[in-house]
């Protein structure tokens, strides 16, 4: 994928029941996060990073997406522990994780397995990639994010 093109539209279950479309948001710009597991130290502060910054996304015509592997359950039970006021797709089958490469080998404890590298994509309102961060590093991820929406 390259800056300016068409981002790939997907389709995933979401947090809230409902099926979410990458172009169900056109007109919106959408921070499209890909993160390896619910309830994890890292994962835990990123989406609580975004969480806390809500107010500043959404003055930004932006919403937020987050992709992981976990099911809606797992979802559902995350979201309610930290109170997280977005809508997190269940990738089980890693089709849309596939489509944006994120799915990368990882060595866990000098073990190696395929794994979901934390990965964010800005997209702009007429769907294309603004932006895109590989292999993020949590501490200070929100405030990059928030320089490539203004």
């Amino acid at each position: 994928m390259e800056i300016g093109s068409l981002a790939p539209d997907f389709s995933l279950a979401g947090s809230d029941g409902k099926t979410h479309k990458l172009s169900d948001y056109k007109g919106k710009k959408v921070i499209l996060y890909f993160y390896p597991k619910d309830n994890t130290p890292g994962c835990t502060t990123e989406a609580c990073d975004f969480r806390d910054n809500i107010t500043t996304i959404n003055d930004l015509n932006a919403v937020v997406l987050g992709i992981s592997k976990d099911n809606l359950n797992s979802h559902n039970k995350f979201i309610e522990k930290f109170n997280l006021p977005f809508v997190l797709l269940s990738d089980e089958d890693k089709v849309v994780c596939e489509l944006y490469d994120v799915i990368k080998e990882k060595n866990m404890y000098g073990r190696k397995a395929l794994g979901i590298e934390r990965s964010t994509f800005i997209i702009d309102e007429n769907g294309n990639l603004m932006k895109e961060f590989r292999k993020v590093k949590v501490k200070g991820h929100i405030e990059e994010v928030l320089e490539a929406l203004k």
